[in-house]
């Protein structure tokens, strides 16, 4: 009869329902949302089941029907493990059912699933825990007047209409009548609110009003009523409403949370707090229709008024008319009063309406029970902190989503399109255990708590997963001290791979954040930090736009995935001051200027040499750049120079920047000198004389051949075959024929090195030679397009010029290639690797993968490889030099025997600085460090695992160490201990070592276990009266505090056990031999009258780190202000005699220069690669 009723009509369901129908399939596999602020767990739509997810959380939060469900054992029914199997008995809907209830109790979820539930469905049962009543809801006012139509009144049969009786066999009068016999503890009321109408012969639901009270009393409609009248009472606890039509629509229910399971609260009661009763009264009464209809009859005489009145009177007392308020939802007024006939009394033409006797006297009491509640509220505690011990709260679950409602929202469905489809009443009796309150995992069983404590568990790692993959993002970090400024941009001083280190990070954390997390990763790092968004140009890494904001986050501040950021000081770097930003961005621009012999007559040839402006820069700056007083300049935009796109800049536009006259990496820019007449000419801004004049190569001679010219020259375009040039420059240069099957052009460069042979195949344009460039005739044949072409040298210090030559094929191992250079080179032995010279004639990275072809890595001819002396460790492993230091003091009585005798190593495996023998106590000034050997082991290892490898070492068998507790690692830097390295169990790798990462071993007298907040500090107590120091003590300081001047002076002040207004604190300074006071908290406050600088020891000047010096001096046996020791100043005196030395030898030479003769030779300087110089003018005050 109902056909398609409970179909969902998705177009009657709110943009939060499940069932919307639009859902990604990114989203299936991030794991399910949390519970939401109401604690409470809804049931996911599977499509057309929310009247079932209606009945289900009705059944669950029925606790009787639930721990009823729990009680149920696998004697009863079984496990779900044995499902499968033939012979067992296993009720698997009520096992689903359980495992249902249990996750919408206590998985952390939004919403539960149904799919295993309703999988398993098929399970029927005769017993029903539930009396299911049907009432009928057509001309019925509600709930209490339908049980007295079925219960109370009798049906006569008389008359026309008489009864047969059986007994009798005749016809007689009679009555029939319905009474309940026995009342369930549950009670379910369906409402017939879908009929059919038989003349139009189609479906209609009901939506007029049908009331139901929140407690009902079923003793008139029992059969026995001789109990007492709570036996009677029977609560509401739930009411599944129907939205929507007869032929489609959606469901969700309201639930009494009886166990106070979930979070009831409001947000709108915490905004409003303040209520005024007259506002509250006026606004429920407009809001209730009946109850302003009643207000109306009570003030009329005999409460009787004609109805036409009774709209008017309805305007007059709210400001609004019946149809613009009401009549949308409730129907016109008259309907709406004969739908009321319980309360309301129409005479028989309607034309007039009172109130029955009963109901105005009812109303009077509502009305003053209502001002009275009113009253109450507003003079006792808030809602949320005042019902909820005592008044279990209501919520709409509307599948997926649980929002709080409140108690009279319930009438708003007592009709319309969204009204009650079904009542759920208990009774009052029922009374829940203390225990049971707000406590989900009552008697839930042991197995079902297990599985959903590992579910939750489960799921938290789930969302930890997904919130990691869709909130992080990689960011390269480029750190400042490992690069330098070389030819107008930012270079790895080593390698890229040691320069950059790749940061995994949370977007939605604070640039603050990021700073901290690289503080505490750089433990080295001195000073402030600035971070800056840097990227790649072709000229090298450039910085652009200073991070500012440390309370902004990373998404706010636009940082992208993949974003390279230059960690610096924000001012300079390696000593030279870096220009930021966009307008300074470098261009690589070719630079073309005639070459000139030593008559100073012009060659016909161009050198062309590439060259780094900033972008923002003059183009007369190219002048200064190249040591020209003056001339033209032209350019050209296009990707070739043959392409006679040159145009000549105008002197007034010399002033213009790079970037205003539209040049970009890869132009090109012609240096004419004006002066010379016979030099390059201009006409309309078109290039047009020397430079079309130039459609030659220049070929010389060098297969070691007599011929009876040494160079010729040419005839080309860009489209000519190098075949035909090397064939035409044989017949010219007259050599024999033998050549053309076994020789090769090679380009020159401005330096007069060969670079790599040019393909025979090849026009000049692919092989991107310039008219005017020098080719070399040479023996041997060109690499084919399957071979590379390689210069290759022995050791890191390389001039130019002086490498060897290769050809191999491309597919060759790294391996191979070693072993085919060796025997080139004339080396043996397996002690070698192989490294990437890059362009600056720098060792660049290593080849580590010897197994890998040359083609894999991406090696191309003209490329030059490096051999280096050392065999690398396979990759994963790092080779460590392993350095033995022995600091003087109390704490370090781990002594070899050789150091018993003699403290001094003479050998080649020492450092040691020099110390002064009548300063015996300038221990700070004792670096000795002593080679034990190298340590290969893996980046996997621990740091403990380095101590107990490098403890395997033979040199190392003359020291007494009980474990590698008792050694405390450094690296080393500049020749004495830098970095100290922490936490016994962590990986090497998170240390970020390096392959040229040095390890020094520090012994000590007991274990210790210092973390990322301590810091370890070599203290001196000055001795008084003398200008020395006592032996260093370690002291390990907590800066968990911060770095703050008063924190260190307290630790030091507590640790020496001396008041701490009687000491005086300073950082030794090894390099320029000198103390730096560390001030008291009172003295950082600035002249200026503004806030209090930042105490940070961490930051200049003091740049605290572990292992810095800190003198000690106690002012109640001495009070100056000298630090210093006699040593001190000597070491200051040979430091002035150096400067002074090195002064003097520089002016002298400069004098021997200058009196050289004109006609002399001086020994020429081999000359590097070009670097800019950019000096920096600011103004200091």
């Amino acid at each position: 009869m109902f056909g398609d009723l409970f179909e969902e009509d998705y177009s009657s369901v709110s943009n939060d329902h499940y069932g919307k129908g639009k859902t990604l399939k990114t989203k299936a596999l991030e794991p399910p949302a949390p519970r939401e602020f109401t604690n409470l767990s809804g049931i996911r739509n599977q499509g057309g089941t929310c009247y079932l997810n209606s009945l289900l959380q009705t059944l669950h939060f029925t606790p009787e029907f639930r721990e009823a469900l729990f009680s149920l054992g696998p004697e009863e029914l079984g496990s779900l493990e044995d499902k499968d199997k033939p012979d067992a008995k296993v009720r698997i809907i009520p096992l689903q059912l359980q495992r249902l209830f249990a996750q919408l109790l206590l998985l952390d979820q939004e919403a539960a699933s149904t799919t295993d539930l309703t999988d398993s469905f098929g399970w029927t049962s005769d017993e029903e825990d539930f009396l299911d009543l049907t009432v009928a809801v057509r001309n019925v006012s509600g709930l209490e007047d339908a049980l007295w139509n079925m219960y109370v009144e009798e049906e006569v049969f008389d008359y026309d209409n008489l009864y047969h009786c059986g007994t009798c066999d005749r016809l007689v009068k009679a009555a029939k009548s319905a009474k309940l016999c026995k009342l369930p503890p549950f009670l379910t009321f369906s409402l017939l609110r879908f009929n059919f109408d038989f003349v139009k012969c189609e479906r209609y639901k009901e939506t007029s009003c049908y009331t139901f009270p929140l407690r009902i009393n079923l003793k008139p409609f029992c059969e026995q009523s001789e109990l007492d009248d709570l036996e009677y009472m029977y609560d509401l606890f739930s009411v599944i409403i129907h939205k929507g039509g007869c032929y489609g629509g959606h469901y969700h229910v309201y639930i009494k949370d009886v166990d106070h399971l979930g979070n009831w609260q409001f947000q709108e009661d915490k905004s409003n707090p303040g209520v005024n009763l007259e506002d509250l009264q006026n606004e429920e009464e407009i809001d209730d229709p009946l109850m302003i209809l009643k207000a109306v009859l009570l003030q009329e005489e005999s409460n009787l008024i004609p109805v036409d009145q009774l709209g008017q009177k309805l305007l007059k007392k709210i400001g609004i008319s019946w149809n613009k308020k009401y009549r949308k939802q409730y129907g016109p007024l008259r309907k709406f009063l004969q739908l009321h006939s319980q309360i309301f009394l129409l005479s028989s033409d309607e034309s007039t309406v009172s109130l029955l006797k009963d109901s105005s006297l009812q109303a009077e009491s509502d009305i003053r029970r209502n001002d009275q509640q009113l009253l109450k509220t507003l003079t006792s505690e808030p809602p949320e902190l005042n019902d909820r011990p005592s008044c279990p709260h209501w919520f709409d679950i509307n599948d997926s989503k649980v929002q709080p409602i409140k108690e009279k929202d319930i009438e708003q469905h007592f009709q319309g399109k969204e009204s009650a489809y079904m009542l759920f009443y208990r009774k009052s009796q029922l009374q829940r255990p203390p225990e049971a309150r707000a406590n989900p995992r009552y008697k839930v069983p042991c197995h079902l708590l297990n599985e959903m404590d590992a579910a939750n568990i489960e799921l938290q790692i789930k969302r930890a997963e997904c919130d990691s993959t869709n909130n992080n993002f990689e960011l390269h970090l480029h750190l400042g001290p490992h690069y330098h400024f070389f030819n107008g941009a930012l270079h790895p001083v080593v390698s890229q791979t040691e320069s950059m280190w790749d940061l995994t990070f949370d977007k939605r954390k604070t640039l603050g954040d990021l700073r901290q997390s690289i503080f505490q990763l750089l433990e080295f790092w001195e000073g402030d930090m600035v971070l800056s968004v840097a990227k790649f140009v072709p000229a090298g890494l450039h910085v652009y736009q200073t991070l500012d904001g440390d309370h902004l986050t990373l998404c706010e501040i636009e940082i992208a995935d993949g974003e390279d950021i230059f960690v610096w000081n924000g001012v300079e770097v390696g000593g030279i001051q870096i220009p930021a930003g966009s307008d300074c961005e470098p261009l690589l621009l070719n630079v073309l200027r005639p070459a000139t012999s030593n008559e100073e007559e012009e060659c016909q040839q161009l050198i062309d040499s590439p060259h780094v402006f900033p972008s923002n820069a003059e183009i007369g700056s190219v002048f200064t750049a190249f040591a020209i007083p003056d001339g033209v300049i032209l350019v050209n935009n296009a990707e070739s120079v043959g392409e006679e796109s040159w145009t000549t800049i105008p002197k007034e536009d010399l002033k213009k920047t790079f970037r205003e006259q539209g040049l970009r990496n890869g132009s090109s820019i012609l240096i004419q000198d004006s002066n010379d007449g016979t030099s390059l000419l201009t006409r309309q801004g078109k290039w047009i004389t020397s430079v079309n004049e130039i459609d030659w190569l220049q070929v010389k001679n060098l297969c070691q051949l007599d011929s009876e010219e040494e160079q010729v020259k040419i005839s080309a375009t860009l489209n000519t075959v190098v075949f035909d040039i090397r064939i035409k420059a044989i017949k010219e240069l007259k050599l024999m024929k033998e050549l053309a099957e076994d020789s090769c052009l090679r380009p020159i460069d401005r330096n007069g090195k060969l670079l790599c042979p040019v393909p025979d195949n090849y026009t000049l344009k692919e092989a991107e030679l310039k008219m005017g460039s020098s080719l070399g005739l040479c023996p041997g044949k060109a690499p084919t397009s399957s071979q590379l072409f390689l210069f290759f040298a022995v050791g890191s210090d390389v001039q130019p010029g002086t490498e060897m030559e290769i050809i191999v094929e491309e597919t060759i191992s790294v391996r191979d290639c070693l072993k085919v250079m060796l025997e080139k080179s004339g080396l043996s032995g397996d002690a070698w690797h192989l490294r990437k010279m890059d362009w600056c004639y720098e060792a660049g990275e290593a080849l580590c993968e010897e197994d890998a072809a040359l083609k894999e890595l991406m090696l191309s001819s003209g490329d030059t490889l490096l051999l280096i002396e050392g065999k690398l460790p396979p990759l994963g492993f790092l080779k460590l030099p392993i350095w033995w230091y022995q600091p003087r003091g109390p704490l370090h009585h781990w002594k070899s025997h050789q150091d018993q005798k003699n403290c001094t190593f003479s050998q080649g495996g020492v450092w040691r600085a020099n110390s002064i023998q009548d300063a015996p106590s300038d221990a700070h000034a004792e670096v000795s460090l002593r080679y034990l050997g190298d340590v290969e082991i893996s980046e996997d290892a621990t740091l403990g695992e380095l101590k107990s490898q490098a403890m395997t070492l033979p040199s190392f068998s003359e020291f007494s160490i009980p474990s590698p507790a008792f050694l405390r690692a450094w690296t080393v830097e500049s020749r004495r201990p830098g970095r100290l390295l922490r936490v016994h169990y962590q990986q090497l790798r998170e240390y970020k070592l390096g392959r040229r990462t040095e390890i020094c071993l520090e012994p000590l007298q007991k274990e210790e276990d210092l973390g990322p907040q301590h810091v370890l500090l070599r203290t001196q107590m000055r001795l008084p009266g003398k200008r020395a120091y006592a032996l260093p003590v370690d002291l390990v300081w907590d800066t968990a505090r911060g770095w703050t001047a008063g924190s260190l002076r307290h630790r030091v002040a507590n640790f020496y056990s001396l008041p701490v207004e009687k000491i005086e604190i300073a950082k030794y300074l090894p390099e320029k031999f000198e103390w730096l006071p560390v001030p008291s908290w009172n003295q950082q406050i600035t002249k200026r009258k503004k806030k209090k600088k930042q105490d940070n020891l961490q930051g200049a000047p003091y740049h605290l780190k572990d292992g810095d010096t800190i003198g000690i001096k106690n002012l109640l046996v001495e009070d100056d202000d000298d630090f210093s020791t006699v040593r001190d100043d000597i070491e200051r005196e040979k430091q002035k005699e150096f400067a002074l030395g090195k002064k003097k030898s520089q002016e002298a030479l400069r004098v021997q220069s200058g009196n050289v003769p004109s006609g002399a030779e001086t020994p020429a300087r081999p000359r590097g690669p070009e670097a800019s110089l950019s000096i920096h003018v600011r103004s200091f005050r």
